[in-house]
């Protein structure tokens, strides 16, 4: 589990400082580029989130059951994804209702699914891998929200209806598909 923390503890420190050190950011961006910044953000996500994926792989080899969930939870996330795929594409498409009005999708997103995710699992590698994304998404969307809001945009309900579709397409394929060959577990287990 020291793995999966220390991944955890590196891609989710790099997306949290806009939370804690949002002027050292700017400063960095004025002084290096965004370019630069950005190119250096994604080399250290990348690095973090291989180690926590890694991590949470091996964390399943011996796992340490805290709670076992109701089978009806599987249920209920697959039920909540819909709208956390919905959320995640809506960060992505300009001028569509969701975005325009909740101003920050992705992190809802992430936290619809982490909190999901912590429904259905009772492990004790489970519960820090997805209690970290959810307690993450709940302090950069209050952080997010204190910042100043974009000027206000007019929504479009084509680009609603786009979000909306590839939102459930996307879901779809990963639940039915990629779950099971990437995660390595069904989402519906026969």
């Amino acid at each position: 589990m020291t793995v999966m923390i220390l991944g955890l503890v590196i891609f989710l420190g790099v997306h949290s400082v806009r939370i804690v050190a949002d002027d050292w950011r700017r400063e960095r961006i004025a002084q290096w580029g965004g370019g630069r910044w950005k190119a250096l953000v994604s080399l250290v996500s990348l690095i973090g989130l291989g180690l926590a994926i890694w991590g949470f792989g091996q964390m399943r080899l011996d796992p340490q059951v805290v709670w076992t969930p109701p089978l009806a939870m599987r249920h209920l996330v697959a039920l909540l994804m819909i709208p956390a795929f919905i959320l995640l594409v809506a960060a992505y498409v300009p001028r569509n209702h969701l975005k325009v009005k909740l101003g920050h999708p992705m992190i809802l997103g992430v936290k619809v699914w982490a909190l999901a995710h912590l429904l259905a699992n009772g492990r004790l590698g489970d519960i820090v891998f997805f209690g970290a994304f959810l307690l993450w998404a709940v302090l950069d969307f209050r952080a997010a929200r204190r910042r100043p809001m974009p000027a206000p945009v007019r929504p479009v309900m084509t680009a609603t209806v786009t979000s909306l579709v590839i939102g459930v397409v996307a879901y779809a394929v990963f639940a039915f598909w990629l779950h099971g060959l990437l995660i390595g577990v069904p989402v519906m287990p026969t």
